[in-house]
């Protein structure tokens, strides 16, 4: 064998050492935004980042990954993360997959969750990329969540994506290179309403010869300082507050709906200068009474009398 063909071998082994332990990845992150979040009902609102990689390094080297996001800057407790419009909280969780089971954590928080493993062996010419999603919810039920803009943003150490050749799958500990890219999560909560109704049930009587009286209501839950007013329609075939009627065919009870016990301040809608009852929102629940009075009149054919009034909430 000639010496210029050892000299060139010889020359290839030593570069095999630094080959095995040099890789470079590159990560991004997309913005998660959850949009118009549901706080006022139990339904969830969901979205989606996702988690961009391209690496580098030995041919056919497997490299595990271990993207740890942390806390963000709206902070976390062991239920869920944060996302704040200043003083306020809005609560949702980020997730390693798409049924929501699995949260995805970091090695340094407090908390049992770690972050999901996610391994990338290279190809032939030392080179591969991939994507993972990270799944995001927002819970329902939020109602003291104030309308705003809510924000929570992953930057330095909430965000710690650790990367290594090895043969194993354990995230667990701080071993391995760092990159550092960032991750804003948002959403947003608009003013909003939603309406409950108990019937007014008058029951049953004889000859309507007197005051038959009975009571309903009307439930509105609203995000925290939204103004808003409740109005009653006057029904299928009224005229006025207290001139509704509940009918049987061509016949009709004529009824009254009122804000007060003595019957005193009619409820209508706004066509009704000063009938409609206004309320600030607080995230619970505020049931107003609806007063019904059936007064004497000629009693029309025995038989049930119905009428359907609209409650409408406007804010």
């Amino acid at each position: 064998m000639s010496p210029s063909l050892r000299a060139f071998l010889v020359a290839v082994g030593m570069l095999w050492p630094s080959l095995a332990w040099s890789q470079s990845c590159s990560f991004g992150l997309s913005p998660m935004s959850f949009g118009a979040a549901d706080t006022l009902s139990g339904t969830a609102t969901t979205s989606t980042a996702t988690m961009s990689v391209s690496c580098s390094g030995t041919p056919l080297a497997r490299i595990l990954i271990c993207p740890n996001l942390g806390a963000g800057s709206g902070g976390a407790t062991a239920a869920a993360r944060r996302m704040l419009s200043g003083a306020s909280v809005l609560n949702y969780q980020l997730y390693s997959d798409s049924a929501r089971s699995v949260i995805w954590g970091a090695y340094s928080w407090p908390y049992p969750a770690r972050a999901p493993a996610f391994a990338l062996t290279l190809g032939a010419l030392g080179t591969g990329s991939g994507t993972a999603t990270i799944y995001g919810t927002v819970m329902g039920g939020q109602s003291t969540a104030a309308p705003g803009s809510y924000l929570s943003t992953f930057s330095a150490a909430d965000v710690e994506i650790r990367y290594r050749y090895t043969t194993t799958s354990s995230c667990t500990t701080a071993v391995g290179s760092i990159a550092r890219p960032s991750l804003n999560v948002t959403a947003s909560v608009a003013a909003n309403c939603m309406v409950a109704t108990q019937n007014v049930d008058f029951g049953t009587t004889g000859v309507l010869s007197s005051n038959i009286d009975a009571t309903g209501q009307a439930t509105v839950t609203c995000t925290p300082a939204t103004a808003y007013t409740v109005s009653l329609s006057n029904g299928m075939s009224g005229t006025s507050p207290t001139n509704r009627r509940m009918t049987l065919g061509s016949a009709a009870v004529v009824y009254g709906l009122y804000k007060d016990a003595g019957r005193s301040q009619p409820w209508g809608d706004a066509a009704t200068a000063g009938s409609t009852v206004a309320g600030t929102g607080t995230g619970a629940a505020q049931g107003y009474t609806v007063y019904g009075r059936v007064p004497p009149q000629t009693t029309p054919t025995p038989g049930t009398y119905s009428d359907t009034v609209v409650v409408t909430v406007t804010y």
